[in-house]
């Protein structure tokens, strides 16, 4: 592992990242993101039949009463239906045109969310990610302050929001993708996992220029080149990473 000549093949690993990430942006400006009822505003509701139903047979019930719905199977027999939003009189309507259908039906939970919420959520969801990554950048500037050479301390924190990013939007990218073809949704869940993501993502590349750092105090006065100390530090830094993702 420690002969592995990662740096020997950037040129390869940026290649690769470049193709996905062009492929991300893409998906994200072709089909944009499914928002959910928490963004867009709307209604769910999470039902149980008592006889087995599939995904249409929900949907179509909806669709019968007068409500396009987008619904997800969360258990055996028990669905998700997000609709827009829907008043007292119209929740019930369909739950009736179910009990019909599936002779019982049980309803687990029912909630709305209006539009204005919604776009509150999505700002201040926008402002929670652009705040975290400003702190991060001036956080890492200071943690690695004394290391100038060769590497300004603020490029630190730089790269480790570039590095962020290209982690997130590769699932931004991806749901997309299944938003548009399957019907995945964007909401606040997701925004949670996003930020779940961020957090592995900055832990790896910190360990990363962490062990760089001390390798550029340890071998300051060495001949060994700095494309050298960054190869031994990724390759010192491989089982601790791969071991904290998994």
């Amino acid at each position: 592992m420690a002969k592995f000549d990662v740096i020997k093949l950037s040129k390869v690993w940026l290649g690769i990242s470049a193709v996905i990430i062009t492929a991300a942006i893409a998906s994200i400006i072709v089909f944009g993101l499914n928002f959910g009822i928490d963004f867009t505003g709307g209604s769910l509701l999470e039902v149980q039949t008592s006889q087995e139903a599939t995904l249409d047979d929900v949907r179509d019930i909806v669709t019968s009463v007068g409500y396009d719905a987008i619904v997800q199977e969360s258990d055996e027999h028990r669905f998700l239906i997000r609709t827009e939003t829907l008043t007292p009189e119209e929740h019930d309507q369909i739950l009736s045109a179910m009990d019909d259908r599936f002779e019982s039906v049980e309803e687990f939970r029912f909630e709305s969310v209006g539009p204005v919420i919604g776009e509150e959520l999505k700002r201040k969801s926008v402002l929670a990610v652009i705040l975290l990554l400003v702190l991060i950048v001036l956080y890492v500037a200071w943690a690695f302050r004394k290391v100038s050479k060769p590497v300004a301390s603020w490029k630190y924190g730089v790269l480790t929001v570039i590095a962020a990013l290209h982690d997130v939007l590769i699932p931004l990218g991806a749901f997309a993708i299944l938003g548009h073809f399957i019907g995945y949704q964007v909401d606040t869940a997701f925004v949670a996992a996003i930020l779940t993501i961020l957090g592995y993502s900055i832990n790896d590349t910190i360990v990363v220029f962490d062990r760089t750092r001390e390798n550029l105090t340890n071998l300051r006065h060495s001949d060994t080149t700095f494309a050298d100390i960054v190869n031994r530090s990724v390759v010192q830094s491989f089982g601790r990473s791969i071991n904290t993702s998994l």
